[in-house]
This record gives C-alpha cells, sequence and structure tokens, in this order.
C-alpha cells in the first residue's frame, strides 16, 4: 500500500519541459522527503539515500531511470514553486487544525546560510503558522528580509484555518490591518505591543501602571500568579487582565481602530539566576475576554516557538547550516523540512526526540513507513 503522505505529491504542476522529465515529479519529491526524514541535510544525500535504498523506494514510487543525480535534484527544487509544496504542507495539517482547540503563534525564522553575496542576496526568513498545543507547522512563507513580515503576514493567515482559534504575534506584526483581518477570519488575538506602536503602547503602559499604583481601584481585573524553577532559574510571572466591558465607555476610541479588541494584558516576569534578578513588563493588546490564565498560556505558548520549532530545526535538522540557496530551492527544502518535523512528530510510536527518531527512520524501514504514514492519522 502506498504511504499516505506520497498522494499528496501526484497533483503538483511539474516546472520541467516535457522532453526533460526522465524522473517523475512525484518519484523526485518522494525520494527528498524520505531522505530528508532518514538525515539527508543536502542534494548529495539525497541522491546516495536514493541508491542505498533503491529496492525499497522501489515498491512505492515510479523509477524508470534510476534515483536522479543531485544535479537533478537541485534543477528540480530550484525551479519548483514553493506555493505548490506548501498546499502540501496545509493539506497534511488541515483535518488536525479543524479537530482540535488552537493557539496559532505567527513567527519568523532566519535561513542563516541562505545568503548569497555575489547577487547581494540577504538570508532568507520563512514566516510560520505554528500550532502551539499540537506543536505541528500549519503553514509556512518565505520573506525577503525581517522588515517585510508585515507584508507577508495576512498572506500567511489566509492559509489555514482560524476559525475559533487564538492566534498570537509579536510586536512586528501589531497592525490594525492585522487585527482586523484574524477577526473577519473568525479568530481570536493576543498582539504584543512594543515601541513600534509608540502611542498605543504608551497608553497601555502608563494605564496599568496607575493601576497597580492605586491597588486597581475602581478598575475591574483579574489578575494570576505562577513560578517556575529549574536549571538554577526561578521565574515568576504576573498577569493582570482588564476587560474594556468592564470600564464603562473608557477606551472606546481605540476599540473603534482595533477591531475587536476587549482586553488589555500586563505580563510581569520576574527571573532569579543565582544572586541576579531582572524584571521585565510586556503589554497586549487582545480579544480575550476568558481572564488572566487563559492570557498568560497564550502569551508562553507562542514563545515555546523558538524551542519547540527553531531550535528543533537547528539541532535536528541542522537548517542554520544549509548552504541550499538557489532560486526556489531554499524556501522548498525548508518546506520539506517542516513536512519531516510535522510526520515526525505525529507519529507516536517511538518516545524520543526528533533527531533520533530521524536515524531510526533512517536504519528502520517498517518505522520509516510508519512515519510517512502518520499523515493518515492527521
Amino acid at each position: 500500500m502506498l504511504p499516505a503522505i506520497l498522494s499528496y505529491f501526484e497533483g503538483i504542476p511539474d516546472p520541467r519541459i516535457h522532453r526533460t522529465r526522465l524522473h517523475p515529479l512525484p518519484s523526485i519529491l518522494g525520494i527528498a522527503l524520505c531522505a530528508v526524514l532518514c538525515g539527508a541535510d543536502t542534494w548529495v544525500e539525497i541522491e546516495e539515500y536514493g541508491k542505498a535504498k533503491y529496492e525499497w523506494l522501489s515498491q512505492w514510487l515510479e523509477l524508470p531511470n534510476g534515483i536522479p543525480s543531485h544535479d537533478t535534484f537541485a534543477r528540480v527544487f530550484a525551479r519548483l514553486q514553493p506555493e505548490t509544496l506548501g498546499t502540501c504542507l496545509q493539506a497534511l495539517t488541515a483535518e488536525l487544525a479543524r479537530k482540535l482547540e488552537k493557539l496559532i503563534a505567527i513567527d519568523g525564522k532566519y535561513l542563516r546560510h541562505s545568503f548569497d553575496t555575489p547577487i547581494d542576496k540577504g538570508p532568507l526568513v520563512m514566516l510560520n503558522a505554528w500550532a502551539s498545543h499540537q506543536h505541528l507547522v500549519l503553514a509556512s512563507v518565505p520573506v525577503d528580509t525581517k522588515t517585510n513580515e508585515i507584508k507577508a503576514i495576512p498572506e500567511l493567515l489566509a492559509l489555514p484555518d482560524i476559525t475559533g482559534c487564538i492566534v498570537t504575534i509579536d510586536a512586528m506584526g501589531t497592525q490594525k490591518a492585522i487585527a482586523a483581518q484574524i477577526v473577519a477570519q473568525g479568530g481570536e488575538y493576543v498582539l504584543a505591543l512594543k515601541g513600534n506602536q509608540e502611542s498605543i503602547h504608551t497608553d497601555v503602559k502608563l494605564f496599568f501602571e496607575h493601576a497597580k499604583a492605586h491597588r486597581f481601584e475602581e478598575v475591574p481585573y483579574d489578575y494570576v500568579v505562577t513560578t517556575d524553577y529549574g536549571h538554577g532559574r526561578q521565574e515568576t510571572r504576573r498577569c493582570w487582565t482588564v476587560n474594556l466591558a468592564d470600564l464603562n465607555g473608557r477606551w472606546s476610541d481605540v476599540q473603534q481602530v482595533w477591531t475587536g479588541l476587549s482586553s488589555l494584558i500586563c505580563i510581569e516576569s520576574t527571573r532569579v539566576l543565582k544572586e541576579t534578578t531582572s524584571t521585565e513588563t510586556r503589554y497586549y493588546l487582545s480579544t480575550l475576554t476568558g481572564g488572566a490564565s487563559q492570557a498568560l498560556r497564550s502569551v508562553r505558548s507562542h514563545w515555546g516557538v523558538e524551542n519547540s520549532v527553531h531550535y528543533i530545526l537547528d539541532v535536528a535538522f541542522n537548517e542554520d547550516a544549509c548552504r541550499i540557496r538557489k532560486d526556489h530551492s531554499p524556501v522548498n527544502f525548508a518546506l520539506l523540512r517542516h513536512m519531516a518535523l510535522n510526520l515526525l512528530r505525529q507519529e507516536k510510536t517511538c518516545k524520543n526526540g526528533i533527531k533520533v527518531k530521524r536515524s531510526k527512520a533512517g536504519w528502520d524501514d517498517a518505522y520509516l513507513f510508519k512515519v510517512l504514514d502518520s499523515c493518515s492519522q492527521f
């Protein structure tokens, strides 16, 4: 039986002219995904994986002219439109997204070695939509530089179904149009405030400072405190939320320009490491009305993307060290890594980390089949 994931490659348009198609496109994509799952990080490694696993691969894939060369893999992925491969990533997680409650974190990640100095091309940024509870990448779009994330966020938001979701974005994405889009698509938002929204940031900061100084007299609020210990560090987080509906029309002018705005959030984090104590206070705009516990949980889930996606891609997939940089290749290879990460996370029989799972998939064909077929459980 064909592994479930390989069927997703059947409808992808082939960017090559017909007379040069010695190898079927679904087979090229299938070999590349299997190789990445099993530890390959370059085109040469993908070719060598294909040669080593030719007999196993030939059970599932059409290989009329054997295994493609590394140059063939490089040319195909350089020409393949990323949107078509991105559609496969979205299809993989669409069913899961409909079934489960979602906290979606929007955050960007640099591909450090995707720069190309001779053509003055800087490192690529992949903007990712990450389902925090399920630890799955829902969708990704490329960004040329960090300053263009504002333009890419609306495009990314349009890809997954965010109905009923809480979308968290750092200060770069705190824009009135983005807030309006999230609400229009049926979602909720928690948007961080920093200097890029100087006026509203100052207003919210002064509001909470005054309220705390006067012990929230005549300001209905909710409050929660949590304390974590680990690695010689103690971190205490205090969260205050104020529902604007309880303020008798105050902030109504702000609500008119920030679609769906229902609450203000203040989070104060105090970290004690040995004899050093540091405190940071952050502020957020939100549509949430569920209180301080929900707000704090949403914010903390957002920052989990660093450890659960960015760190894993660098450590288990060597993403930062990858020097693939020609045309569409870096985006397409990043999408392959995201597919592989999702599949490895969905496969539950092996309880070890992602790096060990990649190695096991390379050693054990039966386990690799389980990983490839795990998307049928989505």
